[in-house]
């Protein structure tokens, strides 16, 4: 077994290039990994797509990634609390230009998890009738309508987690677990920043929230949620 613990979680990111398809687990500061953002910050890679929640705020959990003009392609369920989110989509500058795609919360949600599990796709009456559904097939179900929503998956997802042992295997405390669960199984390497790393072993299989076998990157020094 290779070894997951990185140095740093600069380290721990550093697999992370130019133009890459990134998840970040969090819905705002709740369950977003603080020190892998702020590690991406630092090493300025850009035009990613982020599969995301929400935008956060400026300057703020992942809206710092926005905020420091990385992310070309915006994938989240709202970013109205982040007015950067609007400017950069509006702007007549094209290379500050931000792509935003909305998704209703439910179905994004449903998406990463069919992504994980190697689905075709989802079906949903969510959006049937409205914007959502432009340019997307609809299916008819015993006489009702649903939208054809295809799987999401990412090249990397970055996840913060409470306790992890050192082979991955992780526990997410409270409203922590929103997306980084689903998300640990729907991108191609997955980066934990970890408040907690103990032996592998130590933690009750009962409770684990996230299996080892999804994890490849491990960095500590997570602060404790304190919401």
């Amino acid at each position: 077994m290779h070894n997951k613990i990185k140095e740093s979680a600069d380290q721990a990111v550093a697999p992370i290039q130019d133009g890459a398809v990134i998840m970040i687990g969090g819905f705002m500061h709740c369950g977003t990994p603080e020190i892998l953002v702020d590690a991406l910050v630092r090493k300025g890679v850009k035009n990613l797509t982020l599969i995301r929640n929400d935008a956060c705020a400026p300057g703020q959990g992942a809206g710092k990634l926005i905020s420091n003009g990385q992310i070309k392609t915006l994938i989240a369920t709202h970013v109205g609390l982040n007015p950067e989110v609007a400017q950069r989509m509006n702007t007549s500058v094209a290379a500050d230009k931000l792509e935003c795609v909305l998704i209703p919360q439910g179905t994004m949600a449903e998406r990463i998890r069919a992504g994980g599990a190697g689905l075709g796709g989802i079906l949903t009456p969510t959006g049937v009738g409205t914007t959502v559904a432009e340019g997307k097939q609809v299916i008819n179900v015993d006489g009702r309508d649903y939208l054809l929503e295809k799987p999401l998956r990412a090249d990397f997802a970055l996840l913060r987690v409470s306790k992890i042992d050192k082979f991955g295997n992780a526990v997410c405390y409270g409203t922590t677990r929103n997306f980084n669960t689903i998300m640990a199984t729907a991108a191609d390497y997955v980066i934990a920043g970890a408040c907690e790393i103990v032996e592998t072993g130590e933690i009750d299989p009962n409770i684990i929230h996230i299996s080892g076998i999804f994890i490849d990157a491990i960095a500590g020094g997570e602060q404790a949620w304190q919401g």
